[in-house]
C-alpha cells in the first residue's frame, strides 16, 4: 500500500516537474535575445563597496574603460576600514566620470548595503542605472551598451546574467556556477512569462525614477537582504521588465573556494523568499519540492523494483526534458562545461537547499 502511494506520488512529481520544463523554463531556453537597439543615452553604474580594496584595484579599472558614449562610475564605499578610499581617489585622477560617494565608519554606522545605494542613487547623475558588485567585472568592453540597448519606454528594468569565473579540476565551482545558472532560468522565465520575481545585483538595470516612485527600499529596509530580488519584486510588472543574455553582457564574479564559505552566502540569499510575492513562493516551492520528490522517490522505488519499468521511462523522460533544458540554456550562458554532469550536480543542489532550508530555520545568516 505504501509503496503504491510513493509510485504516484513519483507519477504526481515527473508530471509537475515535465510542465516546469516544458511550458515555463522553455521560455528562456528557446528563446531569442531581443535586438538591441544602441543608444547614448548617458547612464549611471553602481558599485557598492564594502572592504573590497583588493577587488577594486584589479576589476574597477575594466568598468571604468567601457566602450560607451557617455557615463558615471559611483562607487560608494560602505563605511570600509581597508584601502577602498585610497584605491578609489588615485583612480579618479585618471578617470574622471568616477564619482566617489563616501560612507564614514563610526560607533553607531559600520555598513548597510541597502543604504549604500539609497545613497549612490541619489548621487547618480542620471536617470538610467546600471549596478554590478565589486568583485565583478565585465565580460567584454561593450557590457554598458548591451545592458542599455535593451532600455526603452516599456521595457525600464532589464535583468541581465551574473556569471561566476571558472576554476579548472573544481566539482564545488561547477556546483556553484550549476546553481547560478538554474536561478538564471528560472527569473529569465518568470520575466518572459509576465510575473518576475528577481533580478541579481550582479549585473541589474532599471530607471531611478522606479526607485524613486517606489519609496527606495523603504518597504523592506528591516530585512538586510533583498536589494535587487526585493525591490524588483515590488516594481516589476507583466509589461515592464526586459531580459539581457548576450555574452558581451555578461558579469563575471569570483566564486568562493569553501563549501562553508558559499554555504553561508545562499543562506543569506535564500533568507530574502519568504517576502516574495504569494504566486512566486508557491511556484519556487513547488519546484522545489517535485525536484526532491523526483530524486527520493526515484531511488526508493528502482532500489526495491516497484514498478521498475515505468519508473524507468518516466526517469528517462524526466532527464530527456532535462538536459534538453540544460544544454540550451548552458549555451546560451556560456557554461557548456557543466551539461555533463548536470544531473549529480542537481542531486547535489537539492540536498544542499534542503540544509539551507532547515538551517535557516534555527539560525538568522550574517550580511553584509
Amino acid at each position: 500500500m505504501l509503496l503504491t502511494i510513493l509510485f504516484y506520488t513519483f507519477i504526481f512529481a515527473v508530471a509537475v516537474q515535465l510542465c516546469f520544463y516544458v511550458f515555463l523554463f522553455r521560455r528562456f531556453s528557446s528563446s531569442k535575445q531581443a535586438h538591441s537597439n544602441y543608444s547614448d543615452v548617458p547612464i549611471s553604474v553602481l558599485i557598492a563597496a564594502k572592504n573590497e580594496a583588493h577587488n577594486l584595484k584589479k576589476r574597477l579599472t575594466l568598468i571604468l574603460q567601457q566602450e560607451y558614449p557617455t557615463f558615471e562610475v559611483i562607487l560608494i564605499d560602505d563605511a570600509s576600514t581597508d584601502d577602498t578610499l585610497v584605491i578609489v581617489e588615485t583612480l579618479q585622477k585618471e578617470y574622471k566620470h568616477l564619482k566617489l560617494v563616501s560612507l564614514a565608519h563610526t560607533n553607531t554606522y559600520t555598513g548597510n548595503k541597502k543604504n549604500a545605494l539609497s545613497k549612490g542613487i541619489e548621487a547618480a547623475s542620471y536617470d538610467r542605472l546600471l549596478f554590478t558588485d565589486a568583485d565583478c567585472q565585465p565580460k567584454s568592453v561593450h557590457w554598458i551598451s548591451e545592458m542599455t540597448s535593451q532600455l526603452n519606454e516599456t521595457k525600464n528594468i532589464i535583468l541581465g546574467y551574473g556569471a561566476y569565473e571558472k576554476i579548472e579540476n573544481s566539482f564545488l565551482n561547477k556546483l556553484i556556477r550549476y546553481e547560478t545558472l538554474l536561478t538564471a532560468i528560472q527569473y529569465f522565465s518568470y520575466a518572459k512569462m509576465g510575473i518576475p520575481y528577481m533580478g541579481v545585483g550582479r549585473n541589474l538595470a532599471y530607471q531611478k525614477k522606479l526607485f524613486t516612485q517606489n519609496n527606495g527600499f523603504k518597504n523592506h529596509q528591516h530585512i538586510k537582504s533583498g536589494d535587487d530580488d526585493l525591490l524588483i519584486s515590488e516594481i516589476a510588472t507583466s509589461k515592464n521588465v526586459g531580459i539581457c543574455f548576450s555574452r558581451s553582457s555578461h558579469t563575471v564574479s569570483l566564486a568562493k573556494k569553501s563549501f562553508q564559505h558559499w554555504f553561508s552566502q545562499k543562506r543569506r540569499h535564500i533568507s530574502t523568499a519568504s517576502s516574495y510575492k504569494s504566486i512566486h513562493k508557491f511556484l519556487l516551492g513547488l519546484f522545489f519540492s517535485s525536484q526532491f520528490l523526483f530524486w527520493t522517490l526515484a531511488i526508493i522505488l528502482v532500489s526495491l523494483a516497484f514498478n521498475w519499468q515505468i519508473v524507468t521511462i518516466l526517469v528517462l523522460t524526466r532527464l530527456t526534458a532535462y538536459y534538453a533544458l540544460i544544454q540550451n540554456s548552458a549555451k546560451k550562458l556560456d557554461e557548456r562545461d557543466i551539461v555533463v554532469v548536470a544531473p549529480v550536480l542537481e542531486l547535489i543542489l537539492v540536498c544542499t537547499q534542503l540544509g539551507l532550508f532547515l538551517t535557516n530555520l534555527f539560525s538568522k545568516p550574517k550580511h553584509w
